[in-house]
């Protein structure tokens, strides 16, 4: 059993510097394959798909309306990865439209924060003492083949 174990470990994804929703992604992407192998026990690509929106939509939120990107982190956590992003701003994410409701018109923009809430779980936003926040969630990621 002890080597079927050891077998599973893989190593931490590598240190990637993310300064753009590209690279994020590229990180997070790093991250589910440091702990779903994707020659034996892949992730379900619908949870790791879900995941990347998330990433770019709090990138480019930080990027576009937070005075830029503070920090970014992805770890993997029991039943998914969680990510914070940090920002310098200290408003507070608003839905354009209504609470996780998408824009009922189509109009530039007001997308983001809702598909954020509809995918994401266990969201907290956090507001810095030095100034700005950060916005921390977890994304469930499963073992391809696992039931939903």
């Amino acid at each position: 059993m002890r080597e079927q174990e050891s077998a599973t470990v893989r190593t931490p994804a590598p240190a990637t510097q993310v300064t753009t929703a590209a690279s994020a992604r590229a990180h997070a992407r790093a991250v589910v394959h440091s702990r779903w192998d994707p020659a034996t026990r892949p992730a379900r690509e619908e949870d790791v798909i879900d995941l990347l929106l998330v990433v770019s939509e709090l990138v480019s939120n930080a990027l576009r309306h937070g005075g830029g990107l503070a920090g970014f982190e992805a770890a993997p956590v029991a039943g998914g990865v969680r990510v914070a992003v940090r920002d310098h701003s200290d408003a507070l994410p608003v839905a354009a439209f209504g609470p996780g409701s998408p824009p009922v018109t189509h109009r530039a923009g007001g997308y983001g924060w809702p598909l954020v809430v509809r995918l994401a779980r266990d969201i907290d936003i956090e507001k810095r003492s030095a100034g700005g926040k950060t916005i921390s969630v977890f994304l469930p990621v499963r073992e391809a083949g696992r039931p939903l």
